[in-house]
């Protein structure tokens, strides 16, 4: 069943089939610091196997957000953005907030999500530092998608 919310124009939609996958993944392969050079194949089958949110003006894809979830306990928010142009009109706001009202995603344990500058916008939606963050380990591999399966 199709996730909706319209608002003056723009439509936040889980409708793959709205999605431009060729909009996203240039702006995740070429702009996104934390996949930059993600193969076209990765990101499909990442969109496929998760439950994602476009944000349209029109048919145009202005931004995405990706929540990678069992739907019954755990999610993790990620690939969230919107095109530079379209910025600074509370769009990003309004993309995190229709996500976390998304009905499968109300009965969670944890929520989680990783950023380097947008911290205030997730604060603004609920999110906190993780309370015990000395519990939480990674495998990081942050150049695989450069051909290197090594992390620092």
């Amino acid at each position: 069943m199709t996730f909706e919310r319209r608002r003056d124009g723009f439509t936040i939609t889980t409708d793959q089939q709205a999605f431009d996958i060729d909009a996203i993944h240039e702006f995740l392969s070429e702009e996104a610091y934390w996949c930059l050079g993600v193969p076209r194949p990765v990101l499909e089958k990442a969109i496929e196997r998760s439950l994602c949110f476009g944000l349209l003006e029109g048919r145009r894809q202005i931004g995405f957000a990706r929540m990678v979830t069992d739907r019954a306990t755990f999610a993790w928010l990620c690939d969230v953005y919107v095109i530079e142009s379209h910025r600074g009109r509370g769009l990003g706001d309004w993309l995190i907030a229709s996500v976390l009202e998304h009905p499968d995603l109300q009965a969670l344990r944890r929520i989680v999500l990783a950023t380097r500058d947008a911290h205030g916008l997730y604060r603004r939606n609920g999110f906190e530092a993780l309370p015990m963050p000395e519990r939480w380990m990674a495998i990081a591999r942050p150049a695989i998608y450069a051909g290197s399966a090594t992390g620092s």
